[in-house]
């Protein structure tokens, strides 16, 4: 089990100073918001790719992957329909996995929740969730081709209306039926939208080989260890299935700052994790 860090929690720092500050709070990766680095990822050349990767590794650490895929350039909505607009998100999902794989990762996850909205209108929405699965579908076969995962995150229904739960996430993997996508738990939306706890939600899942992927966060969206709920057993699972993948921490509400947040996370998650160990 690997420990990643968000890296937008401390986008106020220049990228070699989140590197240097990640790795001195005990994480082993960064995943990476492309935003962060660039506000359109088709611009990044090999070389611009090969300069970030040796950035992350020569502080100790290395790129677990990307997420916050669709927020730049603007105009990115996987259900928009006109030609225009699905030229340019398949444009820009094709080339942030071929990023990806440039920079040492292994999993991208899709979460984006406003670029990824359905439409009111019944015919519409089915029109946008068709255009949908067909970007994911072509997304998972790239992504099978460099060896990565590409993962499509379920989010809580106060952010978007298109895929809430694990169950409609794997829906759409059974119907594509591509080795290249998975799905994945974040805890905090699992926490809003998912009728069963996220540690039975682990129970019911991950045993079926379609969870790829762990973002930690309190429901109330501050990192883990920060809200009411306990994280033990959401440890306790991961161990218990033999999960080996990686964990990231991604909270959205900095307390008492990026920095500060990062940094709590990090003795929280890690404690856990040696009391688990030695009980």
């Amino acid at each position: 089990m690997r420990l990643s860090l968000c890296n937008e929690v401390l986008r106020a720092l220049p990228f070699d100073q989140q590197c240097r500050f990640a790795a001195g709070l005990g994480y082993e990766g960064l995943e990476i918001a492309p935003i962060t680095v660039t506000d359109d990822p088709r611009k990044l050349t090999v070389q611009d790719a090969a300069a970030l990767r040796r950035t992350v590794e020569d502080s100790g650490l290395v790129v677990t992957g990307l997420h916050f895929l669709m927020l730049a350039p603007g105009g990115l909505c996987i259900t928009g329909s006109d030609r225009e607009t699905v030229d340019l998100t398949r444009g820009v999902m094709l080339r942030l996995i071929d990023l990806c794989a440039e920079l040492g990762g292994d999993i991208l996850v899709h979460g984006s929740p406003m670029q990824r909205r359905l439409p009111e209108d019944p015919a519409a929405a089915a029109a946008g969730r068709e255009t949908a699965l067909q970007h994911f579908a072509a997304a998972g076969a790239r992504a099978r081709e460099l060896g990565l995962l590409y993962c499509i995150e379920p989010l809580s229904r106060d952010q978007t209306n298109f895929v809430n739960t694990v169950a409609e996430a794997v829906e759409i993997l059974d119907t594509l039926g591509e080795p290249g996508l998975a799905t994945m738990i974040d805890t905090s939306s699992a926490g809003r939208s998912e009728e069963l706890p996220v540690p039975e939600l682990m129970d019911r899942w991950m045993p079926t080989g379609r969870i790829a992927h762990i973002q930690v966060n309190a429901k109330n969206r501050q990192g883990p260890g920060q809200g009411d709920e306990a994280f033990a057993p959401i440890f306790q699972r991961l161990i218990a299935h033999g999960y080996d993948r990686t964990v990231s921490v991604e909270p959205f509400d900095y307390r008492p700052d990026g920095p500060g947040s990062a940094a709590r996370a990090a003795g929280y998650v890690r404690g856990l994790l040696e009391a688990l160990t030695w009980a």
